[in-house]
């Protein structure tokens, strides 16, 4: 259905900016909503707003925008709210400018945020610095609606310079701060709030996320590949049903061919928060927050819809965007687009005796992963040591961890990595928040620098070996995303995670999990291309206690 048509939609209507439900047509005409009619008809299904993902970064469905906006439509989905700082701290202006353009070639709404902190910290290496005066040429682009998450919550709290000219910037053209600060409490977080963030997505625990509230910052609840804080945050829905929004965060492609923020609506309504509510948080809070042009089934409005079977099961049957019908029973209606790759990556070959780490001590520190959590935990442990080195423990879940920086000739940082319980081969990967260097666990050093020389020699990707056996995802674009049909992404990838878990490791996304072990602005011990890090302490830490 071509958005210059004019057609009418009958059923039962759900209002969400007056706040209640009844029967009705809409007309609709050249992609907008001309009028909204109450009456009677026989239509029983429900007509809602399309559904708004309110903080993503695209890059890690592995899929171009053009690509996830076709799986995502399936779900319900008619726009995200789209922080592009992955490909940023690869490719820099470059990569977000491709973004936006990829993003325009598909009838989706991707209204993508200025990144405020490339790289996130200057203990490790990206491939691009976005500094205030490029911060202020983005904010300056109507396309860009608001700053992204300021991740260096540090340099908010003890006024950095650099960090106050780019929140500044964004006060002085009026566009929303968005901020990304876990545990902090107290006086700090009333600071935050003060210097003009508005919005948080790293609260753990009710407490946090009710005192952040009580300053102003509005609750964005998190459900994605790897973190999983949506059980534990959704009481906040009955209590400030206007301060909360719903969001994914990072999104691996297995789990967006299985669904989206629709599923986050239905686990609201099977859990009996109201039926108002649960779907404003995608629909009304968001687009009124960041100043979205979707719609909101109000006469003038674009028409940008869903079409659900009923308000338990919450069969997504149809979507529209600007009066295009863009999914259909579980169907995509939208094409792929070509595009050429873009990348950003010069590591060299390395050897076995790179890999090696000298006997310096009998306890190490490792870093203990968590499921459905980005934070780690620091625990200290006894070195395994053969022949002088020390070396990747299978018995007791000690296993090597490295991090290569990928966008030039270095040394790998080496350190150890306990709760992945991998008993065999090696993984590796490209996908590295934020900066994107190569990172790798493994059992042996032997399969460990397979699995690192299959990445380096594809310039990028995901991968697990065994015993000289290959499973690969090639991520030619930043080394982040695929050319690939995304379904066909989809596969591949579950059929890698599959050979993982028979590998050993137990963890519901381990490719997820890992990439987060680099981010070092999220607690508490975690490893950069430059060394082992304490996140608490904000400074590098030796292996050996």
């Amino acid at each position: 259905m071509k958005k210059n048509t004019s057609f009418s939609l009958s059923g039962n209507i759900v209002d969400v900016v007056c706040s209640r439900i009844f029967k009705g047509t809409l007309v609709v005409k050249n992609g907008k909503i001309v009028s909204v009619t109450e009456k009677n008809t026989p239509e029983n299904h429900f007509i809602l707003p399309g559904l708004i993902d309110a903080h993503v970064h695209i890059e890690s469905s592995m899929l171009l925008p053009s690509e996830f906006a076709r799986l995502a439509v399936v779900h319900g989905t008619v726009g995200t709210v789209s922080d592009p700082h992955e490909i940023a701290n690869v490719l820099g202006m470059k990569g977000i400018q491709f973004m936006i353009k990829n993003g325009k070639s598909t009838p989706f709404g991707f209204y993508f945020g200025a990144p405020s902190c490339v790289p996130a910290t200057p203990f490790e290496t990206s491939g691009a610095k976005l500094g205030i005066k490029e911060t202020e040429t983005l904010l300056d682009n109507p396309e860009i609606k608001y700053l992204s998450e300021m991740m260096n919550f540090p340099g908010v709290l003890y006024d950095d310079t650099e960090v106050n000219g780019k929140l500044s910037a964004a006060k002085v053209r009026e566009k929303v701060i968005d901020g990304h600060a876990p545990g902090i409490t107290g006086k700090d977080i009333i600071k935050y709030a003060a210097a003009g963030v508005s919005t948080d997505h790293e609260c753990f625990t009710l407490e946090e996320a009710r005192e952040k509230i009580q300053q102003g910052i509005k609750i964005l609840i998190r459900e994605g590949s790897a973190a999983k804080n949506f059980d534990e945050l959704l009481p906040l829905l009955a209590q400030y049903p206007q301060m909360v929004m719903f969001c994914s965060d990072d999104k691996h492609p297995d789990d967006l061919v299985k669904g989206h923020i629709n599923q986050l609506v239905k686990r609201a309504i099977d859990k009996g928060y109201n039926i108002i509510d649960c779907i404003r948080a995608c629909t009304l809070n968001p687009v009124r927050h960041y100043g979205l042009d979707s719609g909101l089934l109000q006469a003038g409005d674009n028409a940008d819809c869903i079409i659900v079977d009923n308000l338990n099961d919450f069969t997504i049957l149809s979507t529209f965007i600007n009066g295009e019908k863009v999914a259909e029973g579980g169907r995509t209606l939208l094409s792929s687009v070509q595009n050429t790759p873009l990348n950003n990556f010069n590591a060299k070959e390395i050897t076995i005796s790179d890999l090696q780490v000298v006997a310096k001590g009998k306890t190490i520190r490792v870093i203990k992963a968590l499921e459905g959590q980005l934070i780690t935990d620091e625990i200290r442990c006894k070195a395994k040591i053969e022949n002088g080195y020390v070396v990747s423990d299978t018995e007791n879940d000690i296993l090597k961890i490295v991090a290569i920086n990928r966008y030039q000739p270095s040394a790998p940082a080496i350190g150890f990595i306990n709760n992945f319980k991998l008993q065999k081969g090696a993984f590796a990967s490209t996908v590295a928040h934020d900066s994107h260097n190569i990172i790798a666990i493994g059992t042996s050093d032997k399969e460990l620098l397979h699995a690192i020389k299959l990445i380096i020699s594809s310039k990028g990707g995901i991968c697990c070996v065994q015993d000289g056996e290959e499973a690969f995802l090639p991520l030619p674009f930043a080394g982040l995303m695929s050319t690939e049909d995304g379904y066909k992404v989809a596969e591949n990838y579950e059929k890698i995670n599959e050979k993982l878990k028979a590998m050993g490791c137990q963890l519901n996304s381990p490719f997820m999990t890992l990439s987060f072990m680099a981010l070092l602005v999220i607690p508490n011990l975690k490893i950069s291309d430059k060394g082992l890090f304490d996140s608490k302490k904000f400074a590098f830490t030796s292996l050996f206690v």
